[in-house]
């Protein structure tokens, strides 16, 4: 296969991708276009401009933007439509940044005329299979580079011998072996490796960044009210905001009483299982306060076939197939069902746990006067449990009988 004339990288301005910038112009001659996405990370995005400055790119060919807003519209809120949860617990942060990051770069390569994209991810994760699911989902003709499965830079020695070699800034803390690896955004924080590898031992307290330790946290329960439209979050405290606004006052909340912290073994797509700590202070609260206002606007029969969605829609997602067509067909079902789910819930943040504690909507389905204990004034005629209850139970009578039958 012929060396690519030009590369679109997705870039953070960390040394390993600083690494691949410099491998790429070296091992295909090629010329290379940064992509640094602002997810809501948290660090500076500045200094990954200069570095790939540093390293020979033109500035016309360094893209950094902030796409917080589009994250959370496009892709977080959407998932939360249908309390997306892989394997039962995990609320797959950093599976939804993927297939916005792999857009950009197709997005990028086409308006810059590149004929591939690279990515950083390892050949042993899950990234890497996001990354490359979705950018040909979007082009099938574009071209995915990924060093890790390709070069002999397979040791920390060599690869900063490689950054030394070619002039390549490394920091102090960066020629030891980092306690473990982290992936960061406005969703979550996810922490694994080396400290973290061995399931059996419990994290140490140095692994947590955005949570308080409960134990720590305020002893005065905090009171708070998340207002839906159609699903998504619009309002906190009576006060309205934009999607990636929402967020993160509740990251600010969540991480203040302690709340969303995840100690989790996964199965990853590839195969093996992986031990990680997940800190989705924010998004813990959204997902149980979006439960709180399904709870009265939702029917049972809407309901509980969008759970039984919910796993299948969960495992897309974090194997890669976001723009797949299943998704998108499960997707529809899912914003069908939000029409009516809007409402206000209030909540208690307390050491650890986020807790409804009151919920009310305009399109709520619940009725007092159906399941009061006092005089419901005709609401519901009891005896027609009756009947409903012998419908019912003519299969299980038939099947008593018969068993009955062949015992005797």
């Amino acid at each position: 296969m012929s060396a690519p004339k030009k590369v679109v990288l997705a870039y953070s301005g960390g040394l390993d991708t600083s690494i691949i910038l410099k491998w790429l112009q070296t091992e295909y001659g090629c010329e290379v276009v940064t992509f640094t996405a602002d997810l809501g990370q948290g660090e500076e995005l500045t200094p990954a401009r200069e570095k790939a400055k540093l390293l020979g790119i033109k500035e016309e060919n360094i893209y950094i933007e902030d796409v917080r807003e589009e994250f959370v519209r496009d892709f977080v809120f959407p998932m939360f439509r249908a309390n997306a949860l892989y394997e039962g617990q995990y609320l797959l942060g950093t599976s939804i940044a993927r297939p916005l990051i792999s857009k950009r770069l197709v997005e990028i390569a086409q308006m810059t005329g590149a004929d591939a994209v690279a990515h950083g991810a390892t050949g042993k994760g899950n990234d890497q299979v996001r990354f490359e699911l979705a950018a040909y989902a979007l082009n099938p003709d574009i071209r995915v580079i990924a060093p890790w499965r390709e070069w002999d830079l397979t040791s920390r020695t060599r690869l900063l011998d490689f950054a030394e070699k070619n002039q390549i800034p490394i920091a102090k803390d960066k020629r030891g072996e980092a306690p473990f690896s982290v992936d960061a955004n406005l969703l979550h924080t996810s922490s694994e490796g080396k400290v973290l590898e061995n399931p059996a031992e419990a994290a140490p307290d140095y692994v947590y960044q955005r949570t308080a330790n409960p134990e720590d946290a305020p002893d005065t329960p905090q009171i708070i009210e998340v207002t839906f439209e159609k699903g998504d979050a619009t309002a906190i405290d009576g006060e309205a905001m934009s999607p990636a606004t929402i967020l993160t006052r509740l990251n600010e909340l969540g991480g203040k009483h302690g709340i969303g912290r995840l100690d989790f073994v996964e199965n990853r797509f590839v195969g093996m299982k992986s031990r990680g700590i997940y800190e989705t202070p924010g998004g813990t609260i959204l997902l149980e306060a979006h439960r709180g206002i399904e709870q009265i606007t939702l029917d049972s029969g809407s309901g509980h076939l969008k759970d039984s969605l919910m796993p299948r829609y969960a495992e897309l997602i974090y194997n890669g197939f976001w723009f797949s067509p299943e998704r998108e067909m499960l997707q529809a079902a899912i914003d069908r069902s939000q029409d009516h789910v809007s409402g206000t819930v209030r909540l208690k943040l307390y050491k650890g746990s986020v807790t409804t504690i009151g919920r009310w909507s305009d399109h709520s389905l619940y009725s007092e006067a159906h399941v009061t204990f006092e005089e419901d004034a005709g609401a519901y005629d009891q005896t027609d449990a009756a009947g409903f209850i012998q419908l019912n139970a003519l299969r299980l009578k038939l099947i008593a009988a018969r068993n009955r039958r062949l015992k005797g």
